[in-house]
Parts: C-alpha cells; sequence; structure tokens
C-alpha cells in the first residue's frame, strides 16, 4: 500500500472512531440537579423544568412560571493496562479533565391547562486526552465533543389526573479529535498528527404523558425520537509533509443517534416521603453502520459495520421532605451498547453502577436550590480481539464524580 492510502485508510479510521464518540458511552441524562439526586427517576413526577427532559407531560400539571438551570461539574478517571500485543500490562492514565454540561429551562402557563416552555442542555458530551507518547497514540490522543439540544416544549393537562406534551428539538454539535499518524514507508523527522474537525445538525421530537392514579400514585412515559445528524468538514496534518502527499480536504458524515424511552412509577409512601423507578430504554441499534465520504475523491468513500446493541437503564431513587429542606437520593445500573470487541481508547465504555445523593432549599416559596453529588463506576472491561481499525487490546478501568447544582425560581 502506498504511503498515500495507508494515510487515507487511516483516515477513516479516524473518522469512523469519531463517531464512536459521537455515542453510547457520551450521553448525558444528568439534566437538572433535583432528578439528578434521585439517579435520574423522574419521569412519573417531572416536577420542575427538566420535564422538558424526562417527561413533557409534567409540564402540564405546572401552574407557575417555571425557571430552572444548572450544570453539572463531571470529573472523569479513566486508566489503560496494555497493550496485550505488545506483551506488556503497563498502566497509563489519561490526561486528567474536567467538564461542565448545563442545563436550562423556562416554562409558564400560556393559558388554562396549557404550559409552554423551551428547554437548552447538552444531551451529548464530554472528550478523552491521553498523554502524547503513550502507547496508543496512533488510535487516540484527544478528542472532544460538545452537542447543544434546543427544545420548545408544550404540555397539556386532558383532565385532573392526566397530561400530555410534546416537543421538537434542533441539534447541533461540534467534534475535534487528534492522533499521530504512523510512517514507516519513508524516513520522516517526526510522525505527522492528523486533526478531524466535524460539525453538524439535526432535528428530532418527544411525547410523554403522566397520569395520576390516586395523590399518592403516578406514572408516567415519555419517548424521544432518532435524530440523523449530518456532519461535515476537514481533516488537517501537521507537519505536512509535500513527499507524503497527506490527502487533507473535505469530509462528511451521518450518524443517527438513538431513540430514547422512559417508563417510571412514583408512590408517595408517606407524607413527606416519595419514591420512583423509571426503567429507560436507548435504541442503539439505529447505529449500525458509518457512511464516509470523501469529497475529493469518490471512490475512498467507505462504509464500517458498528452493530450496536440496543440497551436499557434502570433507576432507583427517593425524596424526604422535611421543609425547608429536601433530601435525596437514588441508584442507578446502566448496561452499555458497546460489544467488547469495538472498545477502544476513545470510547473505553462500559456497563456502570451509580449512586446518587443530593439535597434542595427553599430559600423562599419561589426560589429554591438544589445541589446533588453522583459517584458512577465503571465495569472493568478487559479487551482480547478487537476489530481491526483498532487492534489495541488491554484492560479500561474507569470511574467519575459528578456534582450538579441548579436554581430553580417560580413566577
Amino acid at each position: 500500500m502506498t504511503p498515500s492510502k495507508n494515510i487515507i485508510a487511516l483516515i477513516v479510521a479516524l473518522v469512523v472512531l469519531s463517531a464512536a464518540a459521537f455515542a453510547g458511552g457520551f450521553q448525558l441524562n444528568e439534566q437538572g440537579a433535583r432528578a439528578m439526586a434521585q439517579a435520574g427517576a423522574f419521569a412519573a413526577r417531572a416536577t420542575d423544568g427538566s420535564a422538558i427532559y424526562f417527561n413533557p407531560a409534567g409540564l402540564g400539571f405546572q401552574t407557575e412560571g417555571d425557571l430552572y438551570l444548572g450544570a453539572t461539574m463531571i470529573i472523569p478517571h479513566n486508566s489503560f493496562y496494555g497493550p496485550l500485543q505488545d506483551n506488556t500490562n503497563a498502566k497509563t492514565e489519561m490526561v486528567k479533565q474536567t467538564f461542565f454540561p448545563i442545563n436550562g429551562y423556562v416554562s409558564y402557563p400560556v393559558w388554562d391547562k396549557l404550559v409552554a416552555g423551551i428547554g437548552v442542555y447538552n444531551a451529548f458530551g464530554l472528550g478523552t486526552e491521553w498523554p502524547s507518547d503513550w502507547a496508543g497514540r496512533f488510535i487516540s490522543q484527544k478528542a472532544s465533543l460538545m452537542t447543544f439540544w434546543f427544545t420548545p416544549t408544550i404540555g397539556y393537562k386532558l383532565t385532573e389526573d392526566l397530561s400530555i406534551g410534546v416537543g421538537a428539538s434542533y441539534v447541533t454539535g461540534s467534534v475535534k479529535l487528534t492522533r499521530d499518524v504512523s510512517i514507516t514507508s519513508l524516513a520522516v523527522p517526526t510522525d505527522p498528527q492528523v486533526t478531524l474537525d466535524m460539525s453538524g445538525h439535526g432535528f428530532g421530537w418527544n411525547v410523554g404523558a403522566l397520569y395520576k392514579f390516586t395523590p399518592e400514585l403516578s406514572a408516567g412515559a415519555s419517548y424521544r425520537s432518532k435524530v440523523k445528524v449530518d456532519a461535515s468538514g476537514s481533516a488537517s496534518f501537521t507537519p505536512d509533509y509535500a513527499v507524503l502527499q497527506l490527502p487533507q480536504g473535505d469530509v462528511s458524515a451521518s450518524l443517527t443517534l438513538p431513540p430514547t424511552g422512559f417508563f417510571g412509577v412514583a408512590y408517595k409512601v408517606m407524607k413527606n416521603l416519595e419514591l420512583e423507578a423509571d426503567y429507560q430504554y436507548i435504541g442503539w441499534s439505529t447505529y449500525d453502520q458509518l457512511a464516509i465520504n470523501f469529497a475529493a475523491d469518490a471512490s475512498k468513500n467507505t462504509i464500517t459495520p458498528k452493530n450496536y446493541k440496543d440497551t436499557w437503564m434502570i433507576r432507583f431513587g427517593g425524596e424526604y421532605t422535611m421543609a425547608p429542606y429536601h433530601f435525596r437520593a437514588g441508584y442507578l445500573y446502566d448496561h452499555s451498547p458497546v460489544d467488547l470487541a469495538y472498545v477502544d481508547p476513545i470510547l473505553p465504555d462500559a456497563s456502570r453502577n451509580g449512586i446518587n445523593v443530593g439535597i434542595g432549599y427553599d430559600i423562599t416559596e419561589k426560589i429554591s436550590v438544589d445541589a446533588a453529588y453522583f459517584f458512577l463506576i465503571f465495569d472493568s472491561r478487559t479487551v482480547n480481539n478487537s476489530i481491526p481499525q483498532t487492534s489495541f487490546d488491554g484492560t479500561y478501568n474507569a470511574y467519575a464524580n459528578l456534582i450538579g447544582l441548579d436554581l430553580e425560581v417560580k413566577f
């Protein structure tokens, strides 16, 4: 294979991996500190502005204007032992990073029984960065992703016990990845570094229903559609060695973010204690392949299988009120959609367990603040037969600390 064709193949692999960074391991459900403190078990109540994310039908039962906004500080820690292909079990730790995805919602009763609102949040995000001299630098050095979802929504109370909701989403995002390119056929001073920079957008919708069987018992369900994201950008090299004829230029791709669904049941055990259990479905099988298009040479276009699996999460949470305080806790289990062979340094994904605690404080009748802490631990995963695009076996371990803070103002 000529140097140019070899590098083109590496770019293809990089773009394929970039889509993985836009996928399951980077889904963010921490869209409000009140819900986060209860492990996201909130679809059967949805009592604040984050109903726009968890269940839009929750808006229908709200009787005041509501501003709910905040952010989550995410501090991940990842380590890798290997690579096994080099007969080593050396430990490499990911470069420390901190992320701050946002959530913001505003809603208002526009007339009797009808509440309208809009939410802005980061439903997919985060990133990874490994040391510049580590063994996997030809697979990944740095990856970053940010998406913004703009979701106008309405909720309507059909009866005293039943509310429905519907919304639409405009999704925009960007992804940037950097890695070294190995040049073995020609002598060059240093290996060039390739950077892929892409951005794209798409549209989706969501619906929900919430029913109160009794004042103590309620159930809610919501569904968010899949979103096809059409992305475009360019690949660049540093240094750009003329002798290598590096194929810089425009690239494009499209991928489908999965549909998701919530179903929850909440029960008020006593006057001051409410519990909820939720099941979340994520239809990752929509991401079965990725098509890459090169503007300069259509013969280099490629289709790569990804074979993600549909997956699920279970959530349990509760809130105990002792005015003006609200004490909250929860647990979740998140099943990974990524088959073992597809785990790589850009997406070292695994099933995970989460422990959540939090507190709310009513400053006044109209103003409150919510705080949450979330400890997330990933299952250890040992890759022994990774796909050819990666060919990088070893063991991945990870955990993360998350701290959420939101302010609510009713008007």
